[in-house]
């Protein structure tokens, strides 16, 4: 189905079903105001106060002011948490300097199944626009999400699959436009039911042009050390998209559970920024299917389930004609049930099964076809001690990694690129204890330790090729162990009326974190060894391209930080007003050495307010990102930079209807703001000052 039909049926379909099984409801609009409760983290579900594990929740009023085009930026404001900013179009969450398949990104709970991880220029298949909330674990996870969880989980709520009753007609639409990419972006959501039945149906669409920027696209790093006769100033070429989706949901929902499934569907074109000339067309067509039932029993109380298939293609055009096809076919499921109390011990045990293939196809196939297995079981418990609960668990979990290698011989090499078909398989154990002690009224410490084994990736094992997007020739290690780490986090929060906040430290120590570095050779894009240059980049043998080599390596490196927020009420006469703080800070090691890893954060705080009365919301916010001069080889310092933002927002008075106006100001300072977790920092600058206006409305 071509894409745009696939949204206007999404839509057709949920209103031809909305008419045929409900009314248009008469309740109000205004939100009850209910305790805060996590569900990624802890199985039990639980009060962002009274979680071991640091976990930041965005939405509302916050999401709706943050929202960007990529679910990286999207949450790079909150504490810990970055992105990697390969141009405006692909930004994966990095969490506490950590970044791939050591963050876990989930869509209601179930793996997202794409290839983001694999490269920093590929896509999510999420779009933040239908996206309702969205929950940060800000450290290792692995207990209930697996090895990939060792940095920290971002699961994305929207409801596809609805799992309480609905009754009457409800929705939501925003649309918006402007920025330094001119965005335009509309999303429309649908709900309905008749108290059993419900229906979920949402559809977006977003244009953006290519990114506006202060100056010159290259540093002034950069260009000194390669001057160039031509430099893109103004725009950032190749940095336009289009993308578009939407999807369809329906439940059966009943006192004590729910049972239902979707179909969704995620399209996006979008420039490389990186290699001038490319454009990557991606798709994902997804199946979920969810469920749950309560009140069982005394012995099982309650089994819910997740499982998604997805089918994920991704084509790299080089002027317009295909090149490397990459695609990932994948499912997923996740089993947990709590059974009842155990003397004072109430808990959980869960399964989970993940099962995908990947291949790539083309002339920058640096990795080989590929099947990845893994299954696990996991508990978790619970037991309260008055003012202290404590909280533990353990993890089994067994992954295979299959290479098909082999491969087309590449011109010039006597053999061919990939090495023969191999698989090796990997026993991991993970274990998590954790505490919190509410020793005052609104005052508690968090102490949470994690032991975790990760296995490592089938690029991590396999790769070796030549990737255009970080401009290297990249070499995977098959004889890789298990990546083994140790982490330890406290926190000390608190909570009194309109006052909250959280201020903690944390550490990370890795016996052999597998990362990529720069070996000091060189390789052509064929595979041959430091070869001869022809003085102009090329191999005076072949006449490909010759790039540095990057080699993964494990290396033994530590991970330490501080983070904290803040949100404090000032004023309250007529209106409010609330001073918002927060900092984050991490330092990270290759501990043999005492080298500085690279790509990681520099410090950064910030200070804002925000002022609400009535039908009228302001704020204002300033973030101040330090130098950043402590580098690993190779890499170039970044100069720190104060991005200052703000928004207005307007509700309208309309009957029987929630409708709220915005206009955001970005980078107020016109700031030259690069990210240094970015691969494209010296390349790739931020947006220039810009403007936004929008609105969304509720029913």
């Amino acid at each position: 189905m071509k894409r745009k039909s696939y949204a206007l049926a999404v839509m057709a379909a949920a209103v031809h079903a909305a008419t045929g099984h409900a009314q248009v409801s008469n309740t109000s609009t205004t939100p009850a105001t209910l305790p805060e409760v996590v569900v990624t983290g802890n199985p039990l579900g639980s009060e962002l106060f009274e979680l071991a594990a640091p976990v930041s929740v965005l939405g509302g009023q916050q999401l709706f002011l943050q929202r960007k085009s990529t679910l990286g930026e999207t949450l790079n404001e909150l504490p810990g948490v970055s992105s990697t900013s390969f141009g405006p179009n692909a930004s994966r969450p990095v969490i506490r300097g950590l970044d791939g398949d050591r963050i876990r990104i989930l869509q209601n709970g179930a793996g997202t199944l794409d290839a983001s991880s694999l490269s920093f220029d590929h896509a999510l298949s999420i779009d933040p626009l239908v996206v309702e909330r969205a929950e940060v674990v800000r450290g290792p996870a692995a207990l209930f999400y697996g090895g990939s969880a060792v940095g920290g989980v971002v699961n994305v709520i929207d409801n596809r699959i609805p799992q309480a009753a609905i009754n009457g007609v409800t929705g939501r639409a925003e649309t918006r436009y402007g920025g330094a990419d001119r965005e335009k972006a509309t999303g429309i959501v649908f709900e309905a039911g008749n108290g059993s039945l419900a229906l979920h149906a949402d559809v977006y669409t977003r244009d953006t042009d290519d990114l506006r920027i202060k100056g010159f696209a290259r540093s002034a790093r950069l260009r000194a050390a390669d001057p160039q006769p031509v430099e893109a100033s103004g725009t950032l070429p190749n940095s336009a998209a289009k993308s578009d989706g939407g999807a369809f949901g329906l439940s059966h929902t009943w006192a004590n559970g729910y049972i239902g499934i979707s179909k969704s569907g995620f399209n996006t074109q979008y420039g490389t920024v990186a290699e001038p000339n490319v454009t990557i067309d991606m798709q994902s067509r997804r199946w979920d299917v969810a469920g749950e039932m309560r009140e069982l029993g005394s012995i099982i109380k309650s089994v819910k389930f997740k499982a998604g298939n997805t089918d994920y293609e991704h084509t790299e055009l080089d002027a317009g004609v295909p090149a490397t096809v990459f695609r990932n076919k994948g499912r997923d499921l996740h089993l947990e049930a709590t059974h009842g109390k155990l003397g004072p011990l109430q808990g959980a045990i869960g399964f989970q099964f993940t099962d995908f293939d990947f291949s790539a196809l083309g002339a920058e196939a640096f990795v080989p076809s590929t099947g990845t297995n893994a299954k696990s079981g996991f508990f978790y418990e619970e037991l309260p001690l008055g003012k202290l609960k404590l909280t533990f668990g353990g993890r089994h979990e067994r992954t295979e990694v299959s290479s098909e290698g082999g491969g087309a011989v590449p011109f010039g090499a006597a053999a061919p690129r990939f090495d023969p078909a191999q698989s090796r398989t990997f026993s991991g154990n993970s274990g998590a204890l954790g505490a919190v002690w509410s020793f005052m009224p609104g005052l508690a410490l968090a102490v949470n330790g994690a032991y975790t084994e990760r296995a490592p990736t089938y690029y991590e094992l396999f790769a070796n090729g030549p990737h255009a997007a970080t401009g290297a020739y990249e070499v995977g290690s098959a004889a890789f162990a298990k990546e083994k780490s140790k982490a330890l986090d406290v926190t000390l929060r608190m909570k009194s009326g309109k006052h909250s906040g959280s201020i903690g430290v944390f550490e990370n120590r890795f016996d052999n974190f597998i990362a990529l570095f720069n070996t000091g050779n060189t390789r052509g894009a064929d595979g041959e060894l430091n070869p001869p240059d022809a003085g102009d980049g090329t191999s005076l043998n072949t006449g490909e391209e010759i790039l540095p080599e990057f080699a993964y390596r494990a290396v033994p490196a530590r991970f330490r930080g501080v983070e904290g927020e803040g949100r404090f009420r000032v004023l309250e006469r007529g209106g409010s007003l609330d001073l918002l703080v927060n900092a984050s800070y991490v330092r990270a090691d290759d501990r043999s050495s005492g080298q500085p890893l690279p790509r990681i954060a520099p410090w950064r705080y910030g200070v804002g307010l925000d002022y609400r009365q009535d039908r009228l919301g302001a704020r204002l916010d300033a973030t101040i990102h330090a130098d950043q001069d402590r580098v690993a080889a190779g890499e170039r310092p970044t100069d720190g930079y104060t991005m200052l933002n703000a928004a207005v927002t307007y509700r309208l008075p309309a009957a029987g209807l929630r409708l709220e106006a915005f206009l955001r100001g970005v980078n107020l300072l016109n700031e030259e703001a690069r990210n240094h977790v970015s691969f494209l920092k010296d390349i790739a600058p931020q947006g220039r000052r810009s403007g936004q206006v929008g609105v969304r409305g509720q029913f």
